[in-house]
């Protein structure tokens, strides 16, 4: 019965979702986010999955065609205008996130004669890494569910565009490292601080990516390769520990998902996959669970619920085990089912962070009207998850 009343939910928060957002309603004004954006791409596959209704599917759709429509052109407020790559609009169209994705802020990016404001500019628009990673998932999932290959293809471009944008030399030896947010136009970094966690995600991602073109195998599509091997060359010996919940959850659906892609033969770097579960057991134990029982007005709920979502990915973890036993390397098999069973206890979190957030008494906060689309979508997908949750 709470599947079913969780999926429920779920279908509720997504219509309201679409109708407020200007999805589904033609009186209002598109108002696209990437980072939402991409979770609620995932929660219409979801809710499609369950039900075989399409109009779940076609929502999804719907979305990345608004997404791309919106967030791959230039703002109707600034100077320049058309895709954001420079192609025609023909050339656009087929390439729609060839020239990357805007973040969706409310604010202009900062100019380049502008001084820099810390606290403006999370409120600037520009370009996110770990946003484009986000969306480049989605796209995945899009062509694993609708046998889309164009979905594919949008998203190994994206790939390829991010990483030559966002790539830059960190040290005098050519250490590549990536900047955290860069200009709409790709052209200058609007914060140079690289984020902790953002090579791995792309490492990931690009790795999903081309597992997925390897089942399609088509031809014509980008290789990745030499970007998944400077991806693992930029998280090779550090530390990706957090006391972030939005951070450890990041960690631990990263786990999840290099998990399905060992299994499929499709991701080597196994000591960096040992390394994730490490860092991510070391960062819930350093984090705790005070937060839990503090009043909503000191608690940010798309942080809470990053990290309900990837506590979700740990029970798929359990898995590694029973795949091991038969395909791998028995002493792999031992070195990865301690960490993974000492990961479990913390599932115990889910349910708290849920109910908590399901509870319309605390949904009366600024923090939580500030950012209702990105709790609301990210609850759903935490309710649902297995679809955000799949690789490949």
């Amino acid at each position: 019965m709470d599947k079913e009343n969780n999926i429920m939910l779920v279908g509720d928060i997504m219509l309201d979702f679409a109708g407020s957002t200007g999805l589904t309603d033609p009186d209002r004004a598109p108002r696209r986010y990437l980072w939402t954006d991409a979770f609620a791409v995932c929660n219409f596959l979801e809710l499609y999955r369950r039900s075989h209704d399409e109009t779940w599917l076609e929502l999804a759709r719907q979305l990345v065609d608004q997404v791309h429509h919106v967030l791959g052109r230039h703002r109707d407020d600034g100077q320049a205008s058309g895709w954001l790559s420079g192609l025609d609009e023909q050339e656009g169209e087929l390439h729609p996130t060839i020239g990357g994705l805007r973040i969706g802020k409310k604010l202009p990016e900062r100019a380049p004669d502008e001084p820099a404001d810390e606290r403006l500019e999370w409120d600037r628009d520009g370009q996110y890494y770990h946003y484009l990673t986000k969306w480049m998932h989605a796209l995945s999932c899009m062509t694993r569910v609708a046998g889309d290959v164009t979905y594919l293809r949008w998203g190994m471009e994206l790939a390829r565009t991010a990483h030559r944008a966002f790539r830059y030399a960190a040290t005098p030896e050519g250490s590549p490292a990536l900047q955290w947010k860069m200009s709409i136009d790709l052209k200058r970094p609007q914060v140079r601080s690289a984020g902790l966690h953002d090579p791995l995600d792309g490492l990931v991602t690009y790795s999903e990516l081309r597992s997925l073109a390897g089942d399609f195998a088509v031809d014509g599509l980008p290789d990745l390769g030499e970007e998944i091997g400077e991806l693992a060359a930029m998280c090779r010996g550090k530390s990706l520990a957090t006391d972030d919940p939005l951070g450890i959850g990041g960690l631990l659906c990263d786990a999840n998902w290099m998990e399905l892609l060992v299994i499929k033969g499709d991701f080597q770097h196994l000591r960096l996959f040992r390394q994730v579960l490490d860092d991510s057991l070391a960062s819930l134990e350093s984090a705790g669970d005070g937060f839990l029982e503090l009043p909503a007005r000191y608690r940010l709920a798309f942080r809470e619920l990053g990290l309900s979502i990837g506590l979700r990915g740990v029970a798929n973890l359990a898995r590694l085990v029973v795949e091991f036993q038969e395909d791998h390397d028995p002493d792999l098999l031992f070195e990865l089912t301690p960490r993974i069973e000492a990961l479990t206890p913390h599932l115990a979190m889910v349910p708290k962070i849920e109910r908590f957030w399901r509870e319309e008494r605390n949904k009366g906060t600024e923090h939580w009207k500030e950012h209702r689309d990105i709790n609301m979508v990210m609850l759903a997908t935490s309710l649902a998850p297995e679809e955000f949750l799949q690789a490949g």
